[in-house]
């Protein structure tokens, strides 16, 4: 998927959800990596290489929600061994759709937040079990607290945009396994200060670096 340009009504350019929670920082990933390096592998391929299940599951995911057909040249690119793992992510996630009678309302949804000034991409805008839902995929061996931040902001977007929230779910597919979670999440209030603190850093820390 291309890079989203956001901007606010000004025609400026805005951060990203995701660009604002990069200043935080992750201790387990920089060990990871300089373990890595330590050995002479190039993190990047490692990560690429592990994450290929849920990237495949998370496409056969968003096929299904947008209604269109998997590209068999995409499938194409992963291994049978991925494949197959992936199929069995997309089938539970199939069960949880026709269980939780699933309606999409829009999907990849890229909206800007005018009062906060930042932009960000909701994976999916439904109906579950008749909630309205803001539904997040996330391709990872767990759900960390900057995910549960990142889902808070995402919230805040839709109601500022006029699309109420009355609950938010993770949908998490191992990267490695593929193995299908549901996670209904908490009350977002102090993730969304969490938020609210971060845009205040970054503007900061990048006004300080103009200078």
């Amino acid at each position: 998927m291309p890079r989203i340009v956001y901007k606010n009504a000004a025609g400026t350019k805005l951060p990203g959800v995701t660009t604002i929670i990069g200043i935080l920082d992750k201790p387990a990933l920089i060990s990871w990596a300089w373990k890595l390096g330590t050995e002479g592998i190039d993190w990047r391929t490692v990560r690429n290489k592990a994450g290929g299940v849920g990237t495949l599951a998370h496409y056969f995911c968003e096929c299904d929600l947008t209604g269109v057909k998997p590209d068999p040249d995409v499938v194409k690119e992963y291994s049978p061994v991925d494949v197959s793992k992936a199929e069995t992510a997309y089938i539970a996630y199939l069960e949880f759709r026709d269980s939780n009678k699933l309606t999409p309302i829009k999907t990849e949804l890229a909206l800007v937040s005018e009062q906060y000034q930042f932009g960000g991409c909701i994976d999916c805008y439904a109906k579950i079990l008749g909630k309205l839902t803001l539904l997040d995929f996330k391709t990872s061996k767990g759900i960390f607290p900057e995910m549960i931040c990142q889902v808070a902001a995402y919230k805040a977007l839709l109601e500022e945009n006029g699309y109420p929230v009355e609950q938010v779910d993770i949908l998490q597919i191992n990267k490695e396994s593929g193995a299908f979670t549901h996670h209904k999440m908490p009350d977002l209030t102090e993730y969304w200060l969490m938020f609210v603190d971060l845009i205040k850093v970054y503007n900061r820390k990048k006004n300080l670096w103009k200078r």
